[in-house]
Formats: structure tokens, C-alpha cells, sequence
């Protein structure tokens, strides 16, 4: 069979099509990677999606870990004054990305929709400042041991304060000592979006387990 031969000026016409062809092609793909690009930027980084409830277990967790390394056998639960307490707070969890540019203008910005932070703290009681250097010493040490990262360690005329964070975890503990031999242990989760058919409680706040401070306390 004769192949079918192409005059110079129609190949040269022929590359021409395909070049700008493939052209239109990469200018329309950097297009929609722009369209992209600029997408993220408007919309932010999305928040995490987590279960309140799990979340709530987890510092439960995280906390019993942290009584653990403080060794205080001898410490009691301040029931009386503070209790346990776990819940959850949206106010900290801002909205993302350059659609928010207003923000900035609001004195009272608006948190971002069903993204809230839990947290939960309980607090010791007969723990004398003295007691509690050598306590936060003590879990300091243990903790870098086990992986965890100080975030802050204060111990002055002003504040005795520990604050450290496991790894790759998300959650964060503090443990600060108050006036009357209390020393209070308070864990936080960063914000994360709860899923859709989240169970609420009476106040319209997604429910939490039921905390219950560290297992040798609970009676």
C-alpha cells in the first residue's frame, strides 16, 4: 500500500495545530491547578474530623498517664471544690483562610461551625508547693522518657507550671499548683470538626464520655 506523503506546508501546518493544541491543554491545566491553588487558599486548612466523645476517653487517658508520673500516692481528689470536669469549647476555633480577611475587624469573630476543642481537668488536693516541684520534676522526667515534649516549665515566685504534649497526638496537659496545697492537672484537645449525627446534650454541645479522674482516686 502507497503511503500518503504530506507536503511540506501541510506538516508544517499539521505541527503547528498539535503544538497549539497542546498548548491550549497546559495553559488549561495550569489553570484549573490555580483555580486549585487559590481555592485552598480561600477555604484555609481544613480542621480534623474527631469524635467528641473519643476525644473525651483519650484525655481521660492522657491525664491517668500524667497522675501516673507524678507520683503522689498520698494526694486526694478536690472533689469539693472543683470536682472533674469535661467540655467542650468552640470559641477558640477560628474560621480559616483568606475568606475570613474580615475577622480580623470583628472584636467577637465568629468560631467555625461545628469545630469545637474539649478539654477536661480535675484537681489534687494536699500536694504543698515543695511536694509539687518534685512532682512536676518527676513527670517531667518520665514523660521526655516515654516521648513527650515540654512545652513549658515555669517554676518561679509566680507560677509553678508544667505543660507537655505526647507524640503526634494532638492533645496537650497542664499541671499547675495554686494556693491551699492544690495542684490542678488540666488536658486540652485541639479544635476538630465533629462528624455529622453527633450525639448533643441538653445544651446543644456534642456529649462527652463520663470522666472520671485517675482510676486510684475514683471511689
Amino acid at each position: 500500500m502507497a503511503k500518503i506523503s504530506m507536503a511540506p506546508e501541510q506538516r508544517r501546518k499539521a505541527v503547528r495545530a498539535t503544538t497549539a493544541g497542546l498548548g491550549i491543554v497546559a495553559a488549561l491545566a495550569g489553570f484549573i491547578g490555580l483555580a486549585r491553588w487559590f481555592d485552598g487558599v480561600w477555604q484555609g486548612d481544613p480542621y480534623p474530623v474527631a469524635d467528641p466523645a473519643a476525644t473525651s476517653r483519650h484525655l481521660d487517658e492522657r491525664s491517668q498517664t500524667v497522675y501516673d508520673a507524678l507520683a503522689l500516692p498520698h494526694a486526694r481528689l478536690d472533689a469539693e471544690r472543683s470536682g472533674v470536669r469535661a467540655y467542650t469549647d468552640a470559641y477558640n476555633c477560628d474560621r480559616r483562610g483568606l475568606r475570613t480577611w474580615s475577622d480580623a475587624l470583628d472584636p467577637s469573630p465568629p468560631s467555625e461551625p461545628h469545630v469545637v476543642s474539649v478539654s477536661y481537668d480535675w484537681t489534687l488536693r494536699d500536694v504543698p508547693r515543695a511536694r509539687a516541684v518534685v512532682a512536676l520534676q518527676h513527670a517531667r522526667k518520665e514523660l521526655t522518657r516515654e516521648g513527650w515534649t515540654v512545652a513549658e516549665h515555669r517554676d518561679d515566685r509566680y507560677r509553678l507550671q508544667l505543660s507537655v504534649r505526647p507524640p503526634k497526638d494532638g492533645t496537650s496537659v497542664t499541671l499547675t499548683a495554686y494556693p491551699g496545697d492544690r495542684l490542678e492537672v488540666s488536658a486540652y484537645a485541639d479544635c476538630a470538626r465533629y462528624p455529622k449525627g453527633t450525639p448533643m446534650d441538653m445544651d446543644g454541645d456534642p456529649e462527652l464520655a463520663a470522666m472520671r479522674a485517675p482510676v486510684q482516686l475514683r471511689g
